[in-house]
């Protein structure tokens, strides 16, 4: 009886150590689990709500958001930040004394679909992106590093098969990051824009619906004359479409941010 006794105790040492062994081992697994959460949810919730705003809001080519909507967005846009997109003054590219001579300007596409695209556009010092228009569509621009020099306008007539159109010159100024968004529509707030980079930066660019050549939203670039003698304020130019240039072209880079979870 003894021997059975001093056995049956031996067991139960074992099974009761076994247990406290399992039991540290959960536990570590579930703190690491949600530590993990926690990280991906801190860097990646400003996209990620930004991206199921724009899946609520754009309904499709033809369509442009309601007046509620467009504040919205923009709402969302005006707190974004450079992290929240991966990105960091830190970079050699964002340096003010890094060399920029030979650069090209680059993007990321964070998301495209049918309905709507976010990416963004970084642009070396001096850099230019030139007149060019956004049939049909509604765009919200981030300026989230740097400062550039954005140049916009709207048509004043319906003629395009003339070769110099009159336009109205709805934006001319410097714009130094952090700024509001600036939002334009199909046919008001400077649907034709250019951009010219004072230092390096990067835009966030929402675009809903994007380009699209098979729906006919191509993208056409243009060169302005403006006309000081027009009306007052001289806010009157002359645009005349042109060839792309080969200096134009953009190089497509991997987006390193934070990605956006669809479903």
């Amino acid at each position: 009886m003894k021997v059975q006794v001093e056995a049956r105790n031996g067991e139960e040492e074992k099974r009761a150590a076994g247990a406290k062994r399992n039991a540290g081992r959960l536990v570590r697994k579930r703190g690491c689990s949600r530590r993990t959460r926690r990280r991906v949810q801190a860097t990646s919730t400003a996209i990620q709500r930004l991206f199921l705003a724009c899946k609520t809001v754009f309904k499709g080519p033809g369509t442009v958001p309601e007046p509620a909507d467009v504040q919205m967005l923009q709402l969302l846009l005006d707190k974004m930040r450079p992290e929240d997109v991966g990105l960091s003054t830190d970079v050699l590219f964002f340096k003010a004394k890094s060399s920029s001579k030979g650069a090209r300007i680059t993007y990321s596409t964070i998301y495209k679909c049918r309905n709507f695209s976010m990416c963004i556009f970084f642009l070396p010092p001096s850099a230019v992106i030139p007149l060019h228009d956004h049939p049909g569509m509604t765009v919200f621009s981030k300026l989230l590093l740097g400062s550039m020099h954005i140049r916009s306008y709207d048509w004043l007539d319906s003629t395009p098969s003339a070769k110099l159109r009159p336009a109205k010159l709805v934006v001319d100024s410097d714009f130094t990051a952090p700024c509001d968004t600036s939002i334009l529509y199909p046919t008001t707030g400077g649907n034709i824009h250019s951009f010219t980079a004072i230092t390096p930066c990067a835009v966030l660019d929402v675009l809903g619906p994007p380009y699209s050549r098979e729906d006919d939203r191509d993208i056409t670039y243009y060169r302005d004359y403006p006309d000081e003698n027009g009306v007052k304020d001289h806010c009157l130019g002359w645009l005349e479409e042109i060839d792309i240039s080969e200096d134009l072209k953009m190089d497509g880079v991997e987006y390193l941010g934070p990605q956006v979870i669809d479903g």
